[in-house]
């Protein structure tokens, strides 16, 4: 892709402000900051996952009331599903760490989280609790709350069970529980070295009316939020949609709404809103001591302004700027200084970013950095100083010529590998490890690399902060702004997730290095008991930066005993030990992610007979099953439409479905006869779990069966086989008990029922408390062939190196001739 760094700068509506580090300055941003400086109000909205949040309520709060409006989501979406992509766990949870940015971006929100983890679905509190372990997820949210100090906390779902989701439950409760544990100073007084206690005045339960459950009453508090601002020219309902829009991993394309709309709000505890939801907190500069003065200076101001000449209200907003650094109140001078800085840039015409001369740096190298200003208006601007860590460039109150763009030139230090916070270090099941309790909330890492400017506007001096950043032109997608990297000085990543193993064979391991830095070191295994690794080590000297090459050990299991290792490459260089790879993820809705994941791979040394070797597979909502199916020796072909529909699908031992296809491959319809047809000749047809709503066929099989929300989430969840001569249970495998051992997340989701007499049931299972279920997996004869249907989480157990899963997964690809149900 050819880069070409910019000279030009464009400004964007704030729609667009993913492309830009400086903020919007247009004459409508200009307005909605005018009103936003004169209102000292706060609200939190609590829920559990991205996607959870109201986008309605919360773009009507922040840009029609103006007070500052949080989001906090309990996870990031690790344990969701993907519908662009084949990203899943943690990876799937940056990229919806990104969606949730971008919609908040829209709808004028801030972002927060606490440290637990979406571990899939749950059926209640009670195992949510458990698992992200409470009391520190109970302190994450104190923690938010204490920092942001909200007036009004206000949670999605509510403490009932509602909500469907035992994360959804378990939200609701953990924010009744802080409401007020945020106020005692003897609920975690560690806390207290850097926040204070906080009161908020009541806590809101947003009512709703979802499908068949509606918990709105008319007498309940409401809000209409379906009002027009002529200012952004959209109903709150309109910029609703284009936030949730983003929410595109999971299919949340929203049309936009337009007209009156009303919220609903039950009081869970605190003083219950009688006119207004801020009922009896004072949202005006009365709030702080003096401030009435402020406010209605504020007022003159705004009323003065000069949209033609915006720079004319300058020197009063600077006056006014030495008032506000005065206030008492530490919280309200620290939101309402930067707030009126960014405003008096925007009207006095300055516009400033900094750049990195490259996209990546390996840590220890110094990083070329340019800072660009503009002054559109006057040259009544000066530039004092611009500084990146400790590195301060001294500018002598420099004039900024009017309308000429001034460019710059630094360095700074790459002293800190931009790693997400909350994946620096491994993690259990059920919340991310976070050793600095200060950075929890943050959606992104705070101390990413920034440069700071200082100005001399009317004879003050005014400071402001930009993230550094990379830019470049895309031929298609025009000006790119993109994360900075900073690596280790090289990174190896292994060329597969796993590596089975079934017999003493051995298997080649591709290890693929690429240099950020000149570099000389060694690259090695870390021993593991039980298996052969050569060689010792492999040297590598006098390496560029952008040098990749690829080195091989050979893995061999000593003995044949099933087992399952680790295994863990150490990369020396210039004399440093680093365990890290490399992992980019790029879509064209959110910003450039990157991260360095752990240097791993499973070793699986286990029992399985395969029989047959090609297999079809049609692609679904994303997953990474022909990945795992190649590791134990299968020739995986992802099949095309015009495949299915003219070629000979009589050469493929079995043929599979990705998960969700039949929701996402809209010409299944169309193929849906041929692989019919390829069964009813004897084929083997497998297809994986699908959703119930928006299927594209009415009948998945050859006879009839119903997909239906219900799953089994325990993993550990015991597991009665029904039929236990049925040839997927016996050939080539003979599955046990034992197969069952070690999944993980899930047993299955979406299962069936209303199952036609043609198919045999061969497992049954439940969660605790529930009913026996049978349908996670159906087998049935269909003239010559084998029809397969399972529920069960293969998508997310084979790519874990799960023994039990690849040998069950096995038997279903394999069928027997002349085979009997």
């Amino acid at each position: 892709m050819k880069r070409i760094n910019l000279i030009t700068i464009f400004l964007y509506l704030s729609t667009f402000a993913i492309a830009q580090t400086s903020p919007p300055a247009d004459l409508g941003t200009i307005e909605q900051n005018f009103k936003k400086l004169n209102t000292l109000g706060s609200v939190l909205y609590i829920a559990a996952h991205p996607d959870d949040e109201n986008t309605r309520l919360l773009a009507y709060l922040a840009q029609e009331k103006h007070y500052r409006t949080g989001y906090l989501s309990c996870t990031r979406g690790d344990g969701g599903q993907n519908l662009i992509g084949n990203e899943q766990s943690e990876l799937l949870g940056l990229i919806r760490t990104q969606e949730l940015l971008a919609a908040r971006r829209v709808d004028g929100a801030e972002q927060f989280f606490t440290r637990a983890n979406d571990f899939g679905f749950s059926k209640g509190p009670e195992e949510t609790l458990k698992i992200w372990d409470k009391q520190k997820v109970l302190g994450d949210m104190v923690w938010v709350i204490r920092k942001f100090r909200p007036d009004v906390m206000i949670c999605r779902f509510p403490t009932t069970g509602e909500g469907g989701h035992g994360h959804h439950t378990s939200s609701a409760i953990l924010a009744q529980e802080a409401f007020t544990a945020a106020a005692d100073p003897n609920r975690y007084p560690e806390q207290l070295k850097y926040v204070k206690p906080w009161q908020a005045k009541r806590l809101l339960w947003n009512t709703f009316s979802f499908g068949s459950v509606n918990t709105t009453a008319a007498d309940q508090f409401k809000i209409n939020v379906g009002t027009y601002n002529p200012v952004l020219g959209k109903g709150y309902g309109e910029i609703a949609a284009e936030s949730r829009s983003n929410h595109k991993t999971q299919g949340f394309g929203s049309a936009k709404q337009r007209g009156e709309s009303y919220e609903y709000f039950k009081t869970i505890l605190g003083d219950a809103p009688q006119n207004d939801l801020m009922d009896g907190v004072e949202t005006s500069w009365k709030r702080v001591k003096d401030g009435e003065s402020i406010g209605a200076a504020i007022g003159i101001i705004h009323r003065d302004f000069n949209p033609e000449y915006p720079e004319k209200s300058v020197p009063a907003m600077v006056q006014l700027l030495n008032r506000v650094e005065k206030v008492s109140d530490i919280y309200w001078r620290k939101q309402k200084t930067k707030e009126l800085s960014d405003l008096i840039a925007a009207c006095s015409g300055l516009w400033f970013e900094a750049y990195t001369a490259e996209p990546t740096y390996a840590l220890g190298d110094k990083i070329q950095i340019r800072s660009q200003v503009v002054n559109r208006y006057s040259n009544r601007v000066k530039i004092n100083s611009i500084s990146c860590q400790s590195n301060t460039s001294s500018l002598n109150s420099q004039v900024i010529p009017a309308n000429q763009l001034q460019t710059f030139e630094q360095t700074c230090s790459a002293d800190k590998i931009t790693q997400p916070y909350w994946l620096q270090t491994p993690h259990e099941i059920g919340a991310y490890n976070i050793p600095d309790d200060t950075l929890v909330g943050n959606p992104e890492n705070p101390d990413l690399p920034k440069v700071e400017f200082e100005f001399i506007i009317e004879g003050k001096p005014v400071r402001f902060e930009r993230r550094l950043v990379y830019k470049y032109v895309d031929p298609v997608r025009g000006e790119v702004y993109q994360p900075l990297e900073i690596t280790p000085p090289v990174t190896a990543n292994i060329e597969n997730q796993d590596y089975i193993f079934n017999a003493a064979q051995p298997q080649v391991v591709q290890v693929k290095l690429k240099s950020f830095t000149t570099a000389s070191g060694n690259i090695s295994i870390k021993p593991i008991a039980g298996w052969k690794i050569s060689p010792e080590k492999i040297d590598f000297a006098d390496k560029n930066k952008n040098d990749e090459w690829t080195v091989a050990f050979t893995v061999t299991p000593a003995d044949n005993k099933p087992q399952t290792n680790n295994l863990e490459v150490v990369t020396t260089a210039n004399g440093k030990p680093f365990t890290m790879g490399l992992h980019r993820i790029r879509y064209d809705h959110i910003p450039a992610i990157t991260l360095f994941p752990a240097s791993l791979a499973k070793l699986v040394n286990l029992d399985v007979k395969i029989a047959g070797k090609k297999l079809g597979y049609i692609a679904g909502a994303g997953d990474l099953m022909p990945e795992a199916l190649r590791q134990v020796g299968y020739d995986v072909h992802l099949l095309s439409e015009s495949e299915v529909m003219n070629n000979d699908l009589s050469i493929y031992d079995a043929i599979i479905t990705g998960v969700r296809a039949y929701n996402v491959n809209e010409r299944l319809a169309y193929e849906q006869s041929r692989l019919m047809d390829y069964v009813k000749n004897g084929g083997n047809l497998l297809v994986q779990y699908n959703n119930n709503a928006g299927l594209v066929v009415r009948q998945i099989g050859p006879y009839p069966f119903r997909v239906v929300n219900r799953r089994v989430t325990d993993e550990n969840a015991e597991v009665t086989i029904l039929d236990k001569q049925n040839p997927v249970l016996n050939y080539p495998n003979k599955i046990t008990q034992d197969d069952f051992k070690g999944w993980i997340q899930e047993r299955g989701l979406y299962f069936v029922t209303d199952i036609d007499p043609q198919y045999k049931a061969v497992f049954r299972m439940n969660d605790k408390g529930e009913e026996p279920n049978d349908g996670s997996l159906i087998v049935g004869d269909y003239g010559k062939g084998r029809f397969v249907y399972t529920s069960l989480a293969f998508f997310r157990e084979l790519p874990a190196g799960v023994p039990g899963a690849y040998r069950l997964f096995v038997n279903l690809l394999s069928k027997p001739k002349n085979q009997s149900l």
